[in-house]
């Protein structure tokens, strides 16, 4: 299960009302890169073939079994403040994170 903080479900519906296209999902996923090995993603795609169609605190969103594997009780926030960093994953399956916050290992 992912869990969609209340900032970041405000902010994903922001962006799919501004980026969007027709027919297209918000995609989280993790890949090969950063500077701890795998690095998180965003971005909105029509769904795959092999995609899973998962929703959390109201919406709707695409993973790959991989991805969902990496990510296996993760929280999506997202922090707008002073120092904010925009998304956040907060992933209790990472053994080590980089100091960017986008990679992981």
């Amino acid at each position: 299960m992912i869990t969609l903080s209340d900032s970041a479900v405000t902010q994903i519906r922001r962006l799919e009302s501004e980026k969007a296209e027709a027919g297209q999902s918000l995609r989280i996923f993790v890949e090969a890169g950063g500077c701890s090995g795998f690095e998180y993603g965003m971005s909105f795609d029509n769904k795959k073939e092999d995609d899973l169609l998962l929703e959390s605190n109201g919406v709707s969103f695409l993973m790959d079994a991989t991805s969902l594997e990496y990510l296996k009780d993760s929280e999506v926030h997202f922090d707008d403040g002073l120092n904010g960093k925009g998304f956040d994953i907060r992933n209790p399956n990472a053994s080590s994170t980089c100091g960017c916050g986008r990679s992981f290992n």
